[in-house]
């Protein structure tokens, strides 16, 4: 009766996190529910998931997840727009009412000339790369190759296809890192703003650049498979950007780099803030949840993107974007083509190329903007680079995600190279053999 009473906070992080995973891929992918928490939570998480069990409302659309049938009461609700939430605190009332119904994208944008759905660029040295188990790697769901803008290969693992949305974990981070420069396209923010915590708050002097670059100076503990300041966030805070905003600072500004999902829910909320023009208060409006959508998504034919808002109405930035494997690569084709579509800029100029410089801090493997200099570590001593062994191009820079997700961008050759899946870290997985592989067998 103890732990119906009082479950563990592990337990309830366990509970919350079953419940968002299953609600977001029956909700938003069609997917089936006792599939999803078979595969996607119980197989590759903590041994305690497997005796989660879920059931579900549909009318209501809500989850419940309860270990043993009556432990954690984790909770998930679904709402038009912004996807599911966690509901940590029970309240699906109040979390049921951030949402907005946005306006069907019928087709994907003409400037990028793959034709959805079609192999009908196929390259077929590159498709014959994707074909090997070895190259894809284990648990492989999406891939797709965008050479000087055309489709040449795809590939999808068992029960996914060309249109299942798939959960980009941290590779939201970079969208987030757009949404900040439409806003400084706006004039509505600059790079080196400051001032989100009262004045006399030592972290008022964090600046959007700092944050940007995760060298805010702010303590926070990214660990995951344990109560955590993440899994905190994520599983036990109703309102997720009120957690980040409240962590102390643990060096100066500037002086350290900490990878931090909080870091980027800040973002988030300060994107927000300045999209509604008021810095000072929450910014929940359906114009503002809407603003993703309508501003990065819709113009770019990101027919199936949804990004997730929390119980409290923060767009989860760091973590909760959901898109089909095209709509990932039609992102990584517009920073590949530098913040411009359809000949209209979207992003100011040089930003894009101000999110891959190096944040010194970082020592080499991070930008500056929400991206990664250095592709999946796999088994590398920490501190080196894992891309030198495949010798990629200099210029080569990543998006990543949770769980074996990873975007590669090349400038110097054209070249988007999409792969999603669930793959654990502990399976030490590298993308950058595929990479190298197609590198080499496209023309210069």
């Amino acid at each position: 009766m103890t732990l119906a009473v009082k479950p563990p906070e592990l337990l309830k992080v366990g509970a919350n996190y079953g419940a968002k995973i299953v609600c977001s891929n029956v909700f938003l992918a069609g997917r089936d529910a006792q599939a999803v928490l078979a595969d996607d939570v119980q197989a590759p998480g903590h041994p305690v998931l497997k005796h989660l069990k879920v059931s579900i409302d549909k009318e209501r659309k809500t989850v419940r997840a309860q270990f043993f049938g009556f432990v954690g009461d984790g909770m998930a609700v679904y709402r038009p727009g912004t996807g599911c939430a966690a509901v940590p605190d029970g309240d699906v009332a109040l979390a049921s009412q951030y949402r907005f119904h946005p306006v069907p994208i019928w087709a994907p944008s003409p400037n990028v000339s793959w034709p959805t759905g079609s192999l009908a660029q196929t390259n077929a040295a590159v498709q014959a790369l994707l074909d090997q188990d070895a190259l894809a790697g284990p648990g492989m769901r999406g891939m797709a190759v965008i050479h000087r803008g055309r489709l040449v290969a795809q590939r999808y693992g068992a029960g996914f296809n060309a249109a299942s949305p798939l959960l980009g974990w941290s590779i939201t981070k970079s969208v987030s890192a757009a949404l900040v420069g439409m806003q400084v396209a706006d004039g509505k923010l600059s790079l080196q703003q400051s001032g989100f915590w009262p004045q006399g708050d030592e972290r008022a002097q964090i600046t959007v650049a700092q944050l940007m670059s995760m060298t805010s100076g702010l303590r926070y503990n990214e660990s995951y498979g344990d109560v955590s300041d993440v899994t905190r966030m994520l599983y036990l805070e109703p309102d997720m950007a009120s957690f980040a905003s409240a962590q102390p600072l643990e060096a100066a500004p500037g002086s350290k780099w900490n990878y931090s999902s909080g870091t980027t829910l800040l973002l988030s909320r300060i994107w927000q803030r300045a999209a509604k023009g008021d810095a000072a208060t929450p910014a929940t409006t359906a114009d503002v949840l809407a603003l993703p959508h309508d501003r990065l998504f819709a113009p770019l034919g990101m027919s199936s993107a949804v990004m997730e808002a929390d119980a409290r109405g923060n767009l989860v930035g760091s973590s909760y974007m959901y898109a089909n494997t095209q709509d990932w690569a039609r992102f990584g084709q517009f920073l590949l083509q530098d913040g411009v579509w359809q000949g209209k800029r979207m992003l100011p100029e040089g930003f894009v190329e101000g999110m891959q410089k190096v944040a010194t801090a970082s020592g080499g493997q991070y930008g500056q903007g929400q991206v990664w200099r250095w592709g999946p570590s796999g088994d590398t001593p920490e501190g080196q680079s894992p891309d030198v062994r495949f010798q990629l191009p200099a210029d080569t820079y990543w998006m990543q995600g949770h769980d074996g997700h990873s975007i590669a961008i090349v400038p110097s050759r054209q070249l988007v190279v999409v792969r999603l899946g669930l793959t654990p870290h502990r399976l030490l997985y590298q993308p950058q053999a595929l990479l190298a592989a197609v590198v080499k067998a496209l023309p210069q």
